[in-house]
């Protein structure tokens, strides 16, 4: 199949502007660019989804641009509730920096990093609204989704004037660059058409786009948020434990358009995992795979093979096949037991600390065997638990019953 055909096979062409967009999409040899504005000092894993697109395309030869807003990230777009609040200069310059670093390491350095406050940042108000301004008519911009929904709550003017700020980018890459198409979420498609608009007006030519469905999961919701809270691509952020949990938990039914979407698996690949996944979904296969691509492309093969390993030595409780900075990383979210002293007696543990709720509860579970140190049953109510203990001196993790687990730090 041609690129193009591959692309909507993938599921990732929505919205498409230009007569012979195709034609442009298989030629491979087009430059074009994605755009973010730096809202934090890392993007997200629905980031990833776009970002992902941009290098199937790099991957066929096209030039990809990946366009950081410091100028439009100073504004904020407009969101369908309310104004976004306003983020300090020096955030924005800190944010910028760390997502140039994530983009330069997807694309392996070979994406073009530019950055919308080098040309807005001398342009006066003035000469804006005669050189851009002038062009686009007010009742078009009031048929854009984005502002028609906020026209009742109100919408400030610097909101307003967001689609015209990402039009003048398109127009200024398309002179300076010769960039011919944008990429985007389904939820840019009215500031592309407004670059379109101004390019045509303006230099008189025909300059191309298409969006991006949004990824969302089986609820609606848009895909890599966990409990509402993003799943970053800063490593530091969100582990690639983290990112393997999500992964390998994400529903059946999505999983082979994710594998679509974030791969680059052939067809061939994706449909035999799509049928493995169907006659035995309790091996999680398709899920495993998909982990594989997204995380060995984002943090590579040694951070993925390290999130298999902490997964499974968690689940099977041979916690003591992992290093220290392992198991914070795989217990970061349960609670955690400060010890005073250098010892205690284990019943003394568990009811102190409200493990259990009396000694008389202590006791069930530790004649049922129910109580690990370490991944080892423990019966003796008068264990002295000391830091002899802990691996590598400081945590035990203790389990009480199949599945509640406890740090217990010195």
């Amino acid at each position: 199949m041609t690129l193009y055909e591959e692309l909507e096979w993938r599921g990732l062409i929505k919205d498409v502007a230009g007569e012979d967009i195709k034609d442009k999409i298989n030629s491979g040899n087009i430059s074009f660019y994605w755009g973010t504005d730096p809202t934090a000092d890392s993007l997200h894993l629905g980031h990833y989804s776009s970002l992902i697109t941009a290098k199937r395309l790099a991957k066929a030869g096209h030039h990809p641009i990946l366009l950081v807003g410091g100028a439009t990230g100073l504004i904020g777009d407009p969101r369908p509730t309310a104004e976004r609040e306003l983020i300090a200069k020096e955030t924005i310059e800190k944010n910028i920096e760390g997502i140039k670093a994530q983009v330069s390491r997807i694309f392996d350095g070979k994406a073009e990093i530019v950055n919308n406050y080098d040309w807005m940042k001398d342009f006066s108000f003035l000469d804006f609204l005669r050189d851009v301004g002038k062009y686009i008519n007010v009742s078009y911009m009031l048929g854009k989704d984005i502002i028609s929904r906020r026209l009742e709550t109100g919408i400030t003017f610097a909101e307003f004037s967001y689609t015209l700020i990402q039009g003048y980018d398109f127009l200024h890459l398309f002179r300076t660059k010769n960039c011919v198409m944008q990429a985007e979420g389904a939820d840019q498609w009215g500031n592309i058409t407004t670059g379109l608009e101004l390019i045509r007006k303006i230099e008189g030519k025909e300059a191309y786009g298409f969006t991006m469905p949004l990824v969302l999961d089986k609820y609606g919701n848009k895909f890599g948020k966990s409990a509402g809270n993003a799943l970053w691509l800063d490593i530091n952020k969100t582990s690639s434990y983290e990112l393997y949990q999500y992964l390998i938990n994400v529903d059946d039914s999505m999983v082979g358009s994710y594998l679509k979407i974030f791969t680059f698996l052939s067809p061939e690949e994706i449909q035999e995992l799509e049928a493995k996944n169907a006659a035995n979904p309790e091996l999680r296969e398709a899920h495993k795979a998909l982990a594989r691509e997204i995380i060995t492309d984002l943090h590579g093969a040694a951070e993925f093979d390290k999130a298999v390993n902490i997964s499974e030595a968690l689940f099977s409780g041979n916690v003591k096949e992992l290093s220290l900075a392992d198991i914070k990383v795989g217990f970061k979210d349960v609670p955690t037991v400060e010890l005073a002293n250098e010892e205690t007696t284990l019943i003394d543990l568990l009811v102190n600390n409200k493990i259990c709720s009396s000694r008389r509860e202590a006791r069930e579970f530790l004649t049922a065997g129910s109580i690990t140190l370490n991944g080892d049953k423990v019966t003796d109510e008068n264990l002295l638990v000391t830091r002899q203990l802990a691996i590598e001196g400081e945590v035990i993790v203790l389990r009480r019953g199949k599945k509640k687990n406890y740090i217990v730090k010195f």
